[in-house]
């Protein structure tokens, strides 16, 4: 359990998380929720006002120098040495790794669309976020800690580093992705958390949050039906039939199974429920 404060104000209160090898976590949160006080504390960036935290079984402050070694970091607020160009900025990090083939650094920033031989003051706010995804990815690292990590990336390059992702997890590596946008955690995430305010409200799996989700139904029928078929049914406490007794739309929350079994008792002529997106999920602890 984790406790940061800021003078008077909390950064972060009885933060508890365990992230297990291999998976992809996404870590949710609007800016100032502490997703980034989070993973500072994790890398040593800054240090706890009390708990403790482990890495790749070692300890942030005892092991920093070792444990850097096996890490990829991309920070939220990536900055970089604009009087380089991009292949001699990269050369010099990959250097400061011990050594990374070429080849690698180059098939990575041709994917992401990246000219490594632009001068890094130049590059728009995207392709800077390019060149600190590949300086993450590069060396293969264990375990990838990424702040943020498609600010201000177009849509296409989104979906590489979607892939990118998806590849390393593949190679059994472990990602820890801090994110506000939901459709790009929902799509690699095995388990999210979400942080409101400095604590956890919520830890489970994207199809486990679902379960307890809200959806939305509408049921038309080929004649009205009693105005009480659907009377207390678990979770449909708030749908409703129109006047003509023809058309049945609200809300069902959680398992849609027992309003299933009692349609089946009528001739129905259209049925359409909305799967809730992990944005609505999101919203709902707010």
């Amino acid at each position: 359990m984790v406790h940061d404060s800021y003078g008077s104000r909390r950064g972060l209160t009885g933060l508890t998380l365990d992230v297990r090898a291999g998976e992809v976590f996404g870590f949710l949160g609007p800016n100032g929720a502490g997703k980034s006080t989070t993973i500072r504390l994790l890398l040593d960036l800054i240090r706890p006002t009390s708990g403790t935290a482990t890495v790749l079984g070692l300890e942030p402050r005892a092991d920093g120098l070792a444990l850097r070694g096996r890490i990829g970091y991309l920070a939220g607020d990536f900055v970089c040495d604009g009087r380089q160009k991009v292949r001699s900025y990269l050369r010099f990090l990959a250097a400061l790794r011990g050594g990374v083939p070429q080849q690698r650094v180059d098939d990575l920033a041709d994917r992401l669309g990246l000219d490594q031989n632009a001068w890094i003051k130049k590059l728009s706010k995207g392709n800077r976020q390019k060149v600190g995804l590949v300086q993450a990815f590069m060396h293969r690292p264990e375990l990838l800690v990424l702040d943020e990590p498609t600010s201000g990336l177009d849509p296409l390059v989104q979906q590489t580093f979607l892939d990118l992702v998806a590849e390393a997890a593949a190679d059994g590596r472990t990602v820890f992705m801090s994110s506000h946008i939901m459709s790009e955690v929902e799509a690699v995430a095995d388990r999210v958390g979400i942080i409101r305010d400095g604590r956890l409200v919520a830890l489970d799996t994207v199809a486990d949050l679902r379960a307890g989700a809200v959806r939305n139904i509408e049921v038309t029928f080929s004649a009205p039906v009693p105005r009480t078929a659907f009377a207390g049914l678990p979770g449909a406490d708030r749908l409703c039939l129109d006047t003509a007794g023809t058309t049945l739309s609200g809300q069902v929350t959680g398992s849609p199974d027992a309003l299933i079994k009692a349609l089946a008792g009528y001739t129905v002529t259209g049925l359409r429920a909305t799967e809730p997106a992990l944005e609505e999920l999101f919203h709902s602890y707010y």
